[in-house]
């Protein structure tokens, strides 16, 4: 059986969006934790609005530890009823992507999740996360949107294990309880 795993950067009050504030916080620590997240992957699974600033960016970024190359390289699905069409190794899921999502964890895909708040909402909605990692930034922004939205459904997390970098992040990685 595959593996789904949701990455998030979220701010102290809960916000993810537009996460140019992640720069002040960068660090050696983070990079390897991101860069081993990417590489310990076969697929990413992206919303919309994630694939769109992704292909916006990836395409022509470089960096000397292979992050780029590896997103450039790595096998993306997105879920979306608007787009026609994907690029940049992409492969749109524009149908009943609960089911699709299923089976491909069923084929032992180990999926990445970066963004897109929307799908991570019903991914946890219908089981199908089985680790989140949450880098925690010690700022607070006042306004954004949230990971979670208001009225999510509970659910419980069992902690699996933590450490912070020497900036200040929390990097921790949960399960749910099932």
């Amino acid at each position: 059986m595959g593996k789904l795993t949701v990455s998030m950067y979220i701010t102290l009050d809960g916000v993810m969006e537009e996460p140019s504030w992640t720069a002040a916080y960068w660090d050696d620590e983070l990079a390897q934790f991101q860069l081993d997240q990417l590489y310990n992957n076969d697929a990413l699974l992206l919303g919309r609005v994630t694939y769109e600033g992704f292909a916006a960016t990836w395409p022509t970024a470089e960096d000397g530890h292979g992050f780029a190359d590896r997103m450039n390289q790595i096998p993306k699905y997105v879920v979306s009823h608007t787009l026609k069409r994907t690029e940049w190794n992409a492969r749109l899921i524009n149908h009943d992507f609960v089911e699709e999502i299923k089976r491909l964890k069923k084929t032992g895909q180990r999926l990445l999740v970066y963004g897109s708040a929307e799908l991570i909402d019903t991914l946890i909605e219908h089981d199908l996360v089985d680790e989140l990692h949450l880098m925690t930034f010690p700022l607070l922004m006042g306004e954004g949107k949230k990971l979670f939205r208001d009225g999510v459904s509970p659910k419980a997390f069992k902690l699996l294990k933590s450490f912070s970098t020497d900036q200040g992040v929390l990097i921790a990685n949960y399960a749910p309880e099932r």
